[in-house]
């Protein structure tokens, strides 16, 4: 086993008034802490959906895993080939390697603390994204960054059967 230090001098504090927010309705992604301020430790942002709004696709990270917390409201969460539905206060972390996606559940909202460890830079991630929804961006254009945010698209069906 081997045991990753991160190195940064400093304690990170984000005040909700400075954090940048990417999207809105439905969905409104609040950047906190991204992998450069926590010397490696873990990259984490907040986001909101509206009623039953997707949050993410199918995906997995290789190098990384990834933790959500609900706040609030209800998520559909999908770990390997189990969908799990998350309620406030509820806790789910997927291992490295693992497929998962995360949804508000159909008539519910979410708001979801989600954190990636060890950390990747996610902000430009997240900005791209809403790039793409603003059609400022193509599809190709993310798949050409999957590896650089350890971030790979994949199909599930368990998935796209819940959904």
């Amino acid at each position: 086993m081997s045991l990753f230090v991160p190195k940064f001098d400093e304690s990170v504090i984000v005040r909700e008034a400075d954090a940048e927010v990417v999207g809105g309705d439905p969905v409104g992604v609040r950047l906190l802490a991204d992998s450069s301020s926590t010397g490696g430790a873990l990259s984490t942002v907040r986001v909101t959906l509206g009623e039953g709004a997707d949050g993410a696709v199918p995906h997995l990270h290789r190098n990384s895993a990834e933790l959500f917390y609900l706040l609030d409201g209800a998520a559909d969460v999908l770990s390997g080939d189990d969908v799990v539905t998350a309620g406030r206060g509820d806790l789910v972390v997927v291992p490295p390697g693992k497929p998962h996606a995360f949804a508000a559940v159909p008539g519910s909202t979410a708001d979801l603390l989600i954190v990636i460890t060890p950390g990747v830079e996610r902000f430009e991630y997240f900005r791209h994204l809403q790039r793409l929804r603003l059609g400022e961006a193509t599809l190709e254009s993310l798949l050409e960054v999957q590896e650089l945010y350890d971030n790979h698209y994949l199909r599930s069906e368990a998935w796209d059967t819940r959904r």
